[in-house]
């Protein structure tokens, strides 16, 4: 098998500081980890920062949920009410449908409505709110009114003992509905960039965090006020052999595989799609067209999950390419189990004994 990878260095494109409303052009910039201005932070902190930084430079940003006023489950809220006040960081009731619907309207009247679900596995509740409001505000107003400025956060994904109703995964149920965006991020420097970028999108947003990562990822970050850019995937990792796609904390799992992978002289390209809704076609397109495979791999089940759009996506542009069927490993068709989450879970062995089937096909 080819060997010709090369792992890319921690660069970010970087967008000059600025608020949501300003007209001002921005520059992209690169800095390196070493440079002056950053701090290592895990991710939790990021989205903490990111927060801060929301607030303080728009006064129309507000921040409310579920025990965010004392920082929230995660602690991703920590300090604001007393920096801004509890007139812009409030509690709310244990409503989902309550929070995503008042979110609707401070959004409509030209705020910026920062909302929190404090477990993705409640967003259900708010489900009506999402799809059926906020995704449709501005087509049914004809562009005279939107909610473009909501964003609602919420952590997801498996935690380790979570369980059924702490670990589930449901991205994909937004990925179905014109109107809003999904934002998945994979490490702090992303967390921080792109919630930024989500709270100051003219569109509303889902903003899932991975929860395992809160603590875990530990990365360093710009102290200052930075976007990256949705809808643009990233090639972290390039290969010749086989690409594989992911987001959020399966990307760590998936570069553990491409390393033991490439002992075996098999080499992987690693895309992190970071924006699930609208993704970037070509991005996964022009890498599966150079290595004539795809893996596909998440946490969510294997049936539904988005995993399956981006295989019959990449089957009609590159079917020509393919050398071998695309594979998907994800998580089963089974609610997320307790003590079983070990064979529920896509672990490092079962992608890289997908990524030598799928090479030797």
């Amino acid at each position: 098998m080819s060997t010709c990878v090369r792992r890319f260095g921690k660069w970010v494109s970087l967008v000059s500081k600025r608020g949501f409303s300003t007209t001002t052009s921005s520059s992209c910039i690169q800095k390196g980890a070493a440079e002056e201005g950053v701090k290592s932070l895990n991710l939790y902190s990021a989205i903490n920062q990111a927060l801060h930084i929301a607030l303080d430079t728009d006064p129309r940003a507000y921040v409310f949920g579920e025990d965010v006023s004392f920082g929230g489950v995660f602690r991703c809220t920590t300090g604001l009410v007393d920096r801004f006040g509890k007139h812009r960081v409030f509690n709310t009731p244990l409503c989902e449908q309550g929070i995503v619907g008042f979110g609707i309207g401070l959004a409509a009247m030209d705020n910026r409505a920062i909302a929190e679900i404090q477990f993705a596995d409640y967003i259900y509740p708010a489900f009506d709110q999402i799809v059926n409001e906020a995704a449709k505000f501005r087509y049914r107003s004809g562009n005279q009114f939107n909610c473009g400025g909501l964003t609602i956060r919420t952590p997801y994904g498996a935690v380790g003992h979570g369980g059924h109703y702490h670990s589930q995964s449901p991205e994909a149920f937004f990925c179905h509905v014109p109107g809003i965006k999904v934002v998945i991020p994979r490490s702090p420097r992303q967390a921080k960039g792109l919630l930024l970028s989500c709270i100051r999108d003219p569109n509303p947003v889902v903003f899932f965090e991975p929860k395992w990562l809160y603590r875990l990822a530990v990365e360093e970050v710009p102290e200052d006020d930075y976007m990256l850019p949705l809808s643009e995937a990233e090639v972290i990792r390039q290969g010749c052999d086989i690409t594989l796609v992911g987001w959020g904390a399966q990307l760590s799992i998936m570069e553990q595989a491409c390393l033991d992978a490439e002992k075996e002289g098999i080499s992987c390209e690693l895309i992190d799609l970071k924006t699930l809704i609208p993704w970037d076609k070509e991005t996964v397109e022009a890498s599966v067209e150079k290595t004539g495979r795809l893996l596909i791999s998440h946490e969510a089940p294997v049936t539904g999950g988005f995993g399956a759009e981006i295989s019959a996506s990449i089957v009609e542009r590159c079917f020509s390419r393919l050398e071998a069927p695309v594979t998907r490993i994800c998580g089963l068709d089974t609610p997320f189990p307790l003590v079983f989450e070990p064979f529920y879970m896509p672990t490092k062995n079962k992608i890289l004994d997908a990524i030598k089937s799928t090479v030797n096909y």
